[in-house]
């Protein structure tokens, strides 16, 4: 058995700290890909139709990322019925892209270690796609 220190570099490699748990969730993992697409944001009615979410899951999720200061829900009164716009904040979209690079790393790592030889079954991944 390896001690630790026996390669420091490799110390904690597969630990994947970047894995932010408030997104790494499916809905939530969903809205914030849907709003990055979207930099002008989405009206709440779109964004329910882009995740497939109910009503109340997609407030529910918008809550937490808001609470992350993630996302800026504003609610505003035109004509007709009053619209509600999400959007990602600055900072929600630099933690966003930081954890989707986490992301990358961990697709990197498991398609680089696997060898197509000893797994004829199984299908090759291709990290992009």
């Amino acid at each position: 058995m390896r001690s630790r220190k026996e390669k420091p570099e490799q110390a904690h490699r597969f630990s994947y700290q970047g894995l932010d748990k408030v997104i790494h969730e499916r809905a939530r993992l969903s809205i914030l890909a849907s709003l990055l697409a979207h930099p002008k944001g989405l009206l709440f009615g779109e964004l329910l139709e882009l995740c497939d979410l109910t009503d109340g899951n997609l407030s529910r999720h918008l809550q937490v990322l808001q609470s992350a200061k993630l996302v800026t829900v504003s609610r505003e009164i035109g004509p007709g019925r009053p619209q509600t716009t999400c959007r990602l904040t600055s900072s929600g979209r630099r933690r966003f892209l930081d954890y989707l690079a986490v992301l990358e790393q961990v697709l990197l790592d498991a398609t680089a270690s696997r060898d197509p030889d000893s797994h004829p079954d199984t299908p090759s991944v291709s990290a992009r796609g």
